[in-house]
């Protein structure tokens, strides 16, 4: 053995588990490498799972309504004047109960939503109680122009709010006593009526705006209040009938300005046949709301308001809660029982602003996103939330009319299972007092009754009606101030007389 050639025995050593340690080091690399693999899979089939589930509870079992998203390959409903009949309801027994839902996230946020062809808009969320959202040129200037034209051609009336008189004749058949009304107003339990509990009553039953002045003014008028310290007892109470402060208010003289609402409107049909821009409106909200597109179609028409420099609408729900004992406007047919308690039922309302408004005009929200919902708090001192022409600058939220922009809410809360539920007290809103300028709006109001069995029923009873009878009445009523604006003809108009008239 070469002694230049031998390598020294420690180093001949250390090189045989050289090689084995390498190969150590290689299966432990495999190993953990393996580990890691199979956990980051375990984990990408778990968030796919989770965002399965969550589209799924989403979206609802079968939900098809429509697009609302910022990709979406869904096929597009027709547009402009397509003559297509309107989609027959499904039957009753196999309506799907899961009404779609937006989520509002929190307040800030902002969403994508593809509601024209080839155009992403962005939703903005508002509020969460209730569930509100801003979407900026939802229309164009051009079509709200129309709108308006529209709206002009049909005739303008006076938005009316004013409940007739029979106030007495319902209690008397209700069985309703002086006594029993008095306990149903004294919300404090204290036995006495203080002026904000006879306000509550007073506004909802006759349509006049009254102040804490007007009470006092409306108390010594009838000398209903002898010892003038703005509270009555039982015994006051019962010397007042129930259209008292009505009948008083009327001999008095009643302003416009001390009407709930201050303002005039009109309906637009927006069926087959109606002018492709009110067709392309339906479906855009159609799209917006994401609610099965039978049951927009088979909702109130266009309702397109006007309010010119003090022009109001005072705070209100557009919806009323409903109890077992009433029934809503637009299913009232099919509830086979005779009620004096009937209520607009508005699930979702889809407010536009036809126009920018110079000095006022803002809807405002009161209590949007308070803590704690209270009607008798709404009035505190000589602050009173629900009046938008002295204390619209009092409320929680205030939106600004600016032209194409829409906001649309959620008038009901859900019942937890996909259908409507309780009336969300949070939607209360109104119109702020208009300082300068006019203020045109455009309202579209889903109608959907709490009870699903009544839905379904008034849907079937839609769907069996002879469409085209129908639809040939409603053009002849609502269109007729049309043809005669074609027959004389103006100058100076936006759209021509050609356009105006098509798919009519």
């Amino acid at each position: 053995m070469d002694p230049q050639r031998a390598e020294p025995l420690g180093s001949a050593e250390l090189s045989m588990p050289r090689d084995r340690l390498a190969l150590q080091k290689n299966s432990v690399c495999s190993r953990s490498y393996f580990l890691v693999v199979m956990v980051f899979v375990h984990v990408y089939i778990i968030n796919v799972i989770a965002l399965l589930l969550y589209v799924h509870y989403n979206n609802g079992p079968g939900d098809n309504s429509g697009p609302l998203s910022d990709v979406t390959s869904a096929a597009e409903p027709p547009e402009v004047g397509s003559h297509t009949h309107p989609p027959r309801a499904p039957e009753p027994s196999v309506v799907n109960r899961h009404l779609h839902r937006m989520e509002g996230i929190r307040v800030g946020h902002v969403q994508k939503v593809q509601l024209t062809p080839g155009r992403v808009h962005e939703m903005k969320t508002l509020s969460l109680k209730p569930l509100l959202f801003e979407i900026p040129g939802f229309l164009s200037e051009e079509e709200c122009r129309l709108i308006i034209h529209l709206a002009k051609l049909k005739g303008l009336q006076e938005s009316q709010v004013m409940i007739p008189e029979g106030g007495d004749e319902l209690a008397e058949q209700l069985q309703i006593s002086q006594e029993e009304i008095f306990h149903l107003l004294d919300h404090n339990r204290d036995g006495q009526l203080q002026l904000k509990e006879v306000l509550t009553h007073s506004r909802v039953r006759d349509g006049i705006w009254l102040t804490p002045e007007n009470i006092r003014e409306v108390y010594a008028g009838l000398k209903a209040d002898p010892d003038g310290d703005g509270l009555l007892s039982l015994e006051e109470f019962k010397k007042l009938n129930s259209s008292a402060f009505q009948h008083f208010m009327q001999q008095r003289g009643v302003e416009k300005s001390q009407l709930v609402r201050n303002s005039k409107h009109t309906w637009l049909y927006q069926g087959e046949g109606a002018h492709h821009v009110l067709r392309q409106l339906r479906q855009r909200v159609i799209r917006l709301t994401r609610l099965p597109s039978w049951i927009v179609e088979n909702s109130e028409p266009l309702q397109v308001v006007r309010y010119d420099r003090g022009g109001h609408y005072h705070a209100h729900h557009d919806s009323g809660p409903l109890y077992p004992e009433t029934v809503c406007y637009h299913t009232k047919l099919t509830a086979n029982a005779s009620t004096p308690f009937e209520t607009s039922c508005r699930y979702v309302t889809v407010l536009v602003y036809l126009n920018s408004v110079p000095g006022g005009g803002e809807t405002t929200f009161p209590v949007a996103d308070n803590r704690t919902y209270e009607e008798m708090s709404l009035i505190q001192n000589d602050v009173d939330l629900l009046d938008t022409r002295k204390h619209c600058d009092k409320g929680n939220l205030r939106v600004k009319p600016t032209q194409g922009t829409a906001i649309f809410w959620y008038n009901y809360l859900s019942d937890g299972k996909g259908w409507v539920g309780d009336l969300d007290e949070y939607s209360l809103h109104g119109g702020c007092v208009v300082t300068q300028g006019t203020k045109w709006i455009a309202n579209n109001w889903i109608n959907v009754d709490p009870d699903f069995h009544r839905q379904a029923q008034f849907q079937q009873l839609m769907a069996d009606l002879d469409s085209r009878e129908v639809h040939e009445n409603r053009d002849d009523e609502l269109y007729r101030d049309m043809q005669a604006e074609r027959d004389h003809p103006q100058k100076n108009k936006v759209y021509s007389d050609q356009d105006l008239h098509q798919d009519l």
